[in-house]
């Protein structure tokens, strides 16, 4: 009797897809734990200690959390990430999008185009932000010199040395690099899509923009959702690009979180500071991913729910 009713509970187990995909998802939920859980407690705790790089800390509570609500520079740095994060992501979206409906097309030399456009998403971060730099310089730049020649400007343009200039010119950069990963990602679930839809839809008379707007975006809602979760996530903890190309400047007027809390921790020396500035970046990176989560909810019917 007891034998069949384990049995019974392991065939059960066995024809339960959420079951299975447990089993699946255990391996790397493990590896996550491993090599996430143990850097981020570390933070949690450095960030609530004084300490300094060379000298052990001692628990001082909130203090950090305090001393940055009082940091003009911190929440500077929380503005310059927001806009950054919000102004990039919209334009990697809409571009990426365009994009991925051009390349969804019949046209001449369709592979080589998907080809080439993965080009600034597989070159390193380093040598992209070092060629943006070359082309931002304020004495050499390629973006000056042509305009100069064409008669539209008089002078080079101060990419890097005007704030505002410098807060546009590391969002140009994210922007050409973050669009490649976008527009492919979106690429794979537009060919997911039934071209017979299409093709009932042109028959019952709908127009371009009407067959997007039924048929194009509710289909691709899902795929949408976890692309532009993972575009602000790589954006919202962008280090690199503005490391290379500003580190900060002028005056940290393109600081961003996470290069602001690099600076105070290892140039500066105030490990402490720089934790509680990496972990005051969590609460963002958790609404993200909420946000993200319940605009799949809201699509479950696409996945075969009875809501």
């Amino acid at each position: 009797m007891a034998k069949s009713s384990s049995q019974s509970l392991l065939d059960r187990f066995n024809n339960s897809a959420n079951a299975l995909g447990l089993v699946f998802m255990l391996p790397a939920a493990a590896i996550l734990l491993v090599f996430l859980t143990y850097p981020l407690g570390l933070g949690l705790w450095l960030g609530l200690t004084d300490t300094k790089i060379g000298r052990p800390g001692v628990f001082i509570g909130l203090e950090n959390y305090r001393s940055l609500f009082n940091d003009s520079v911190f929440w500077l740095s929380v503005f310059n990430t927001i806009g950054y994060t919000a102004v990039a992501s919209v334009f990697k979206f809409v571009l990426g999008l365009i994009l991925a409906l051009l390349l969804n097309q019949n046209i001449a030399l369709k592979s080589f185009m998907r080809a080439i456009i993965l080009l600034p998403w597989i070159v390193p971060t380093t040598l992209s932000a070092i060629a943006f730099w070359w082309m931002y310089d304020s004495q050499f730049s390629i973006i000056s010199w042509v305009l100069v020649k064409a008669g539209l400007i008089d002078h080079y343009i101060d990419f890097l040395g005007d704030r505002w200039n410098a807060r546009i010119s590391v969002v140009v950069a994210n922007i050409w690099r973050g669009i490649p990963f976008v527009a492919i990602s979106l690429l794979a679930g537009l060919q997911t899509i039934s071209p017979s839809l299409y093709e009932a839809a042109t028959i019952d008379g709908a127009t371009p923009w009407q067959r997007f707007r039924f048929i194009t975006y509710p289909l691709l809602t899902p795929i949408i959702a976890i692309v532009m979760t993972f575009s602000v996530l790589f954006t919202f903890t962008d280090f690199q690009l503005i490391y290379v190309i500003t580190r900060g400047g002028p005056v940290n007027a393109t600081h961003l979180m996470a290069t602001l809390s690099f600076q105070r921790a290892i140039p500066g020396g105030q490990l402490a500071e720089g934790a509680a500035i990496a972990m005051a970046m969590v609460p963002f990176l958790i609404a993200a991913i909420l946000i993200s989560f319940f605009g799949l909810q809201r699509r479950a019917w696409q996945q075969g729910s009875k809501d």
